[in-house]
């Protein structure tokens, strides 16, 4: 049943839907795996894989590949808790029950967990209209008595397990969830009678339910401290329940499938609240139940953090809501407010350039530096939104010339919240007419097409235009785009890869040879992380490994047939074949290979890597972290000092709040280390019996990190290290003392701003743990707790000390060095879509 829906809703023809439910019959709805699992009562549910791939390959009928694709990367990103709050209405348990089953079963197949809440109105005015109970209400609330509480109380449990049985018929683990997570005082005794005011919200139940495999459906009935239950708004519970958990999609299902225009009778697809909330409420049909929604939605909205949105749909399309750009229902978001500059002058340089070096089409021959030069001095305007997500360069000469769409550049997250769009409307407003063009191989082109009047092709471009109706002039723009050696707009989905830096461009980067590493001091922790992310590279080989330890013996942990040798200081210039050497040694030894290495012609010498602590406060080396601005500077160096593990999550912990820091108090690092962090020299530091129920304190002043955080950020901090009977893995707590009062929203709102474009840096709100990060490739930032004077915030961060405190920073610095994606190498699982 599942599945036909889908197909139906999808717009597949009955006969289709006929013939593919009937090719799918051999697939059990539940396996015997599953059948097991669900007799275990605190077993997770794993879908079968098979079952999976099926249910993803019908969704491409509603959207393209992609989209579902990256929705689906987007929705699993996140935990299971916070992926969606479901509020349901009684009418839609009356009349969709198999409909909404069916919907939340197939989001549970794919891996994700909805979070339900369903009122019973409908079900419940008949029942008290049948116990001749006539209902009373006061300013929209309806009054509850203890007779109307006791036919709640039946109702609720009635229709709660109707749902939980109806989802166990499809296969899916469904737990009723009907007390015990919201605690509420009387709203006003005298007036409303048992009717609650909600302040207090248990997560408790809800996280042993997904834990347990199993969806959390809730009613919205409430508990006093002392145990009298009252009755909640289910709109008013589900909002409360989203204020704690976060999620990022709270959907109302309604059986009209999302709101309407109260004049023209159209769905209103979309509302950004920054930029439509104060004109749509003049709306003379803005009035009534529609007013109270869409301003509680905007309360509700302003708790959230940005990523959040609310969805209105019914549950016949909620699959479509969620995994298509077009959406089926209506989206509510704050969105961000789209600005024109009407000169370059006026934009933040800092964040165009850090959006434009997305765009594949700043080759070697138009650096982002020399665009941005060139653009200084031409007649444009600029349209984007506040964070720079989405960014377009309108460039124009005379008057009787026609508007240059030059840049239209977006991220994954502008692209999922369809800001795309919002910017298009503003451009297509301020210009009548526009030429811009595209590669012709773009796999958004189809988006491009929807946009224009027409089109020509022209080799490897595509030109498009609206509001040209001179044929003469089109023919002008055919030959101007023609003599141009780039295409001068990019596509509305940019590609993850950046081509080659043009600053510094090496031979081997238009080579079709991989580009190789040479490796000194392989036999450590870090030596061997780095092999085996060089391995996964598709552009680098190890062409050295030097360890005198292990001379003659066959690299272990490499794919390639690659022996241990001993190579000298003085051997490195004779081999003229390495691209890279990767100094993996440890401190105070690097200097003779630098020497020697410094010999060579600077116009053949290659890139060094330096990974121990020698050159990282020496000006003539590029300090190798990319999230704090070093970008540019990494992709003309020659040499690079690659950070510390503890300084690197340190780092990225307190820079957000430099602005903000007291300038009489500095901030206190405490870090704690796995004992891979003291290396493979045998110590009390790394030995597990010394460790063992024991947590030791280290160079408790002047250690070489807390010199290193100090100044990289120009601000001093001190730094306690610790080392903790674990093998991997740091975690970080940071006291930060501040220069005004702030708020742990306030605090949160600046590192997710700071980080929103940083795929290896997560900002969570809860408090990071060692080991979900141990083994991952990237930083997890969160707890932001602030003391009560709102003058000292706490900040937790977990970061690998082998992996991102070390290797894959290695890489990431390598990869901009030469030319490559940033990311080359690094699984694409540990990196954040955006």
């Amino acid at each position: 049943m599942m599945l036909a829906n889908l197909l139906r809703s999808s717009g597949v023809k009955v006969a289709a839907v006929k013939a593919t439910t009937r090719s799918l019959a051999s697939l059990p709805t539940v396996s015997s795996k599953f059948t097991r699992l669900q007799r275990r009562s605190y077993s997770k549910h794993v879908p079968d894989r098979s079952e999976k791939e099926t249910i993803v390959k019908l969704l491409y009928n509603i959207g393209s590949r992609k989209e579902v694709e990256q929705y689906l990367r987007h929705f699993s990103s996140v935990e299971s808790q916070k992926f969606a709050v479901i509020k349901v209405g009684g009418a839609v348990l009356s009349d969709e029950l198999d409909t909404l089953a069916s919907s939340l079963t197939f989001l549970n197949r794919v891996g994700l967990y909805p979070i339900v809440l369903h009122g019973a109105g409908p079900q419940m005015n008949k029942l008290l209209e049948d116990a001749g109970v006539v209902p009373e209400y006061h300013d929209g609330i309806r009054v509850t008595d203890a007779k109307t509480l006791e036919i709640a109380r039946q109702v609720f449990q009635q229709e709660n397990l109707k749902l939980v049985e109806a989802l166990e018929n499809l296969g899916t683990r469904a737990r009723p969830v009907s007390s015990a997570v919201f605690t509420a005082d009387y709203l006003d005794r005298n007036k409303y009678g048992l009717v609650g005011k909600i302040h207090k919200v248990n997560k408790a139940p809800i996280e042993s339910a997904i834990r347990a495999g199993a969806l959390p459906i809730l009613t919205s009935l409430a508990e006093t401290p002392d145990g009298q239950i009252l009755n909640v708004n289910a709109d008013v519970a589900a909002g409360e329940l989203a204020r704690v958990l976060e999620p990022l999609k709270v959907i109302y299902l309604n059986e009209k499938n999302g709101l309407f225009h109260g004049e023209t009778g159209k769905k209103l697809d979309c509302i950004n609240l920054d930029e439509e909330y104060e004109s749509l409420m003049q709306e003379p049909w803005m009035r009534y139940g529609t007013r109270l929604k869409v301003k509680e939605i905007k309360e509700l909205l302003d708790h959230l953090p940005r990523s959040s949105s609310v969805a209105i749909i019914s549950a016949e399309h909620l699959h479509k809501e969620l995994f298509t750009h077009s959406g089926a229902g209506t989206l509510i978001r704050r969105g961000h407010r789209i600005n024109k500059y009407d000169s370059f002058s006026q934009v933040d340089t800092d964040r165009l350039r850090k959006l434009l070096e997305q765009d594949d089409q700043i080759n070697a021959e138009s650096s982002v530096s020399k665009y941005l030069q060139e653009l200084s001095t031409k007649n444009c305007k600029i349209f984007s939104d506040e964070p720079y997500q989405v960014t377009a360069i309108v460039t124009s000469g005379d008057s009787e010339s026609i508007p240059v769409l030059e840049k239209f550049i977006a991220t994954k997250s502008a692209i999922l919240n369809n800001v795309t769009d919002n910017l298009w409307n503003l451009i297509s407003k301020e210009y009548d007419r526009l030429v811009w063009a595209v590669p012709a191989d773009d796999e958004n082109k189809s988006w491009h097409f929807d946009k224009a009047d027409g089109s020509y092709n022209l080799g490897d471009k595509t030109l498009f235009w609206y509001g040209i109706k001179d044929v003469e002039k089109i023919k002008d723009c055919l030959s101007s785009f023609k003599n141009k050696t780039s295409a001068p707009a990019t596509s509305a989905s940019p590609s993850n890869r950046r081509s080659f830096s043009t600053i510094a461009r090496r031979a081997y980067s238009t080579s079709t040879r991989n580009a190789r590493i040479g490796l000194i001091g392989a036999r450590g922790y870090t030596g061997q992380e780095f092999i085996k992310l060089v391995d996964q590279h598709p552009h680098l080989d190890i062409a050295y490994v030097s360890s005198r330890e292990l001379v003659g013996q066959k690299l272990q942990g490499y794919s390639k047939d690659v022996t241990y040798s001993n190579l000298s200081p003085k051997e490195l210039p004779e081999k003229k074949d390495v691209d890279c050497w990767v100094l993996a040694l440890p401190n105070g030894i690097c200097s003779p290979f630098v020497n020697e290495v410094n010999k060579i012609d600077e116009a053949e010498r290659p890139l060094m890597v330096d990974l121990s602590a020698d050159y990282r406060f020496v000006d003539e080396w590029t300090y190798g972290l990319p999230e704090l601005g070093q970008r540019e500077a990494l992709k003309s160096a020659k040499r690079v000092s690659n950070p510390g593990c503890y300084a690197t999550g340190s780092q990225l912990a307190i820079a957000p709040l430099v602005p903000h820091i007291d300038s009489v108090q500095q901030p206190t690092v405490f870090g704690v280390s796995g004992y891979s962090g003291a290396g493979t020299k045998p110590s009390p530091k790394n030995d597990p019996e010394y460790l063992r129920d024991n947590l030791i304190a280290y160079s408790l002043t002047d250690h070489i990190h807390e010199r290193e955080i100090s100044h990289h950020l120009k601000t001093p901090v001190g730094f306690i290290p610790h080392v903790a009977p674990y093998f991997q893995g740091i975690n970080l707590t940071v006291s930060i003392p501040l220069s005004k009062s702030m708020t742990a929203r306030e605090v949160r709102e600046l590192f997710e701003e700071k980080y929103a474009q940083e795929q290896l840096v997560q900002v969570v709100p809860d408090v990071p743990v060692v080991r979900d990060n141990a083994g991952h490739h990237f930083v997890k930032i969160g707890g932001f707790g602030v003391h009560s004077s709102g003058k000292r915030a706490v900040v937790i961060a977990t970061i690998d000390n082998l992996l991102k405190g070390a290797a894959t920073q290695a890489l990431q610095n390598i990869n901009l060095a030469l030319g490559y994606n940033e990311f080359e190498g690094i699984p694409k699982e540990d990196l954040k879509v955006l």
